[in-house]
């Protein structure tokens, strides 16, 4: 898996537990299931990006579009 996809799964993973929610809890939210979320999380897939907008939703959070030249 590519590392940029790693580190933001990684990201996914921190904020669900920041809220204190379950596999399941986040499957509910997304209209997803547990397995599917639980992939996504072992990095056994590349998610699709529809996927990750109901997961980063759910969690309250965003994807935005940062250009490298503003990478710190």
């Amino acid at each position: 898996m590519i590392d940029n996809c790693t580190t933001f799964i990684d990201k996914l993973i921190e904020q669900r537990h920041n809220q204190g929610m379950t596999q399941k809890e986040l499957a509910i939210a997304t209209n997803l299931t547990q397995s599917v979320i639980a992939r996504l999380e072992s990095k056994k897939v590349i998610p699709q990006l529809d996927t990750l907008l109901k997961i980063t939703n759910a969690l309250g959070c965003e994807i935005v579009l940062v250009t490298k030249n503003n990478i710190i």
